[in-house]
């Protein structure tokens, strides 16, 4: 007679999946509905980044740019990202996510209309400076959100379905630029970009509130949300907060592996293009770019629903993201098969599998740093982690630039490079990070 554990290991876990997804949505909706408007702001955040990688080969041949010319306009919007981290994270918590956010999103709007108006590479470097400076406040705000709405045991999972919109706002841009491009120009792309924006920003003026201004949330959820006891807030200078051990922890790790998501934004469109002489099409360049960021999609939900399963079955919260960071960061390594991959899909399977594992991993670090960071500390310790990633990304595109022009455009040396940061990083944070919530 068969016993209940014939189902075998892999139906236990679908089905406590299922059922911790069943309880979650019976406990009450509207931390859902929070999740899904910062959802569609970092959607729109990767469209207006995107574009200009998709972009590249119409913008390059019409303004003439060089391989530096395009790293040197990617520098100065991760020029603006470093100082609007800095900046962005500090804001957040003084005024709060409503009012900060609402303004974010309404002056990058402005700033990716902008582009429209833009003659040369100096021009475009100044509107992605702005668009840098401004866009910078998506992340301490998507995660101050999920801190504020969201328990420990569903933040993995919440922060990979919001962290799931970088890919979408990527996928789609293939999808939808190359018809834009081909009725109306590409300062018409940028227009449209911007209207999008301007719609959501009135969404968030409507819809958002915290948890305890919330006019429809039910006390049930709210307790939910709440039952994690926390020590009293208390106001932070800026050097107590560079002084927490959790803070450079965060920062070292995500300094070193977010601007590899960055070059894949950015380089992956012309590194295919050059490889296999793709057009910008749908089906030319668009299908292998919305299958990597498909992929990526499921790795930024699954990443974070592994280690909140390893929190349901007993597992220590920090203990279970580094345990899940440590599977994707082995996964990563089927980039250095890219390189030198005999066809398109051979390519395209290897880029697929490594952008969803740094996903995955994302979706891990981020719940990571929630998970020991007092909540009115969020936005800072996370903006001043964004701020160091930003920097890294500076030298990451000036050094990307400069291998390219050097090996006359072989990716080779940049794809083998990738794998060993993410272990570094994960050394780093292993030895660094709290055990527990900070004080």
């Amino acid at each position: 007679m068969a016993t209940p554990m014939a189902a075998g290991p892999s139906a236990s876990v679908h089905d406590s999946v299922g059922t911790k997804i069943r309880a979650a949505l019976a406990v009450g909706k509207v931390r859902w509905g929070m999740l899904a408007l910062v959802f569609f702001a970092t959607t729109l955040n990767y469209i207006d980044r995107a574009a200009l990688g998709v972009m590249q080969p119409i913008l390059a041949k019409e303004m003439s740019w060089s391989t530096m010319d395009y790293a040197n306009i990617n520098f100065w919007f991760q020029v603006g990202y470093a100082v609007g981290f800095f900046l962005q994270g500090r804001f957040i918590d003084k005024v709060g996510v409503k009012r900060a956010f609402f303004f974010a999103v309404l002056l990058w709007s402005l700033a990716t209309g902008a582009h429209g108006l833009a003659t040369s590479a100096v021009g475009f470097m100044v509107c992605r400076f702005i668009l840098g400076l401004t866009e910078a406040a998506n992340y301490p705000a998507c995660v101050k959100t999920t801190r504020l709405w969201f328990p420990a045991g569903e933040r993995a999972l919440a922060t990979g379905i919001f962290n799931a919109g970088t890919n979408v706002g990527a996928m789609l841009t293939p999808a939808l630029l190359p018809l834009i491009l081909s009725v109306w120009g590409w300062q018409a792309a940028f227009v449209a970009m911007a209207s999008l924006g301007l719609v959501w920003v009135v969404f968030w003026a409507l819809k958002y509130y915290n948890p305890e201004e919330h006019p429809t949330v039910k006390p049930g959820e709210l307790a939910y949300i709440q039952k994690e006891v926390e020590p009293e807030p208390a106001k932070a200078s800026l050097a107590s907060i560079l002084g927490r051990r959790g803070t450079w922890a965060f920062a070292g790790a995500y300094m070193i592996t977010a601007p590899v998501f960055w070059f894949y934004l950015y380089w992956l469109p012309p590194f295919l293009n050059q490889q296999y002489s793709l057009g910008i099409s749908v089906t030319q360049m668009g299908i292998p770019l919305m299958v990597i960021w498909l992929t990526a999609d499921f790795g930024s939900i699954g990443g974070g629903i592994l280690s909140s399963f390893l929190i349901g079955r007993g597992m220590n919260a920090i203990r279970a993201r580094l345990v899940s960071m440590l599977l994707f960061a082995t996964c990563i390594c089927s980039v250095v098969f890219a390189a030198n991959a005999s066809g398109l899909w051979i390519a395209v399977l290897a880029i697929s599998l490594a952008v969803g594992a740094h996903q995955a991993w994302t979706a891990n670090i981020w719940s990571l740093v929630m998970d020991y960071t007092p909540k009115h500390l969020m936005s800072s310790v996370f903006g001043f982690g964004g701020m160091c990633a930003a920097i890294g990304g500076m030298f990451m595109t000036q050094l990307v630039g400069y291998v390219l022009t050097a090996t006359n455009n072989n990716y080779a040396v940049l794809f083998i490079a990738i794998p060993s940061m993410y272990f570094l990083a994960l050394t780093w944070m292993f030895f660094m990070a709290p055990r527990k919530l900070e004080a």
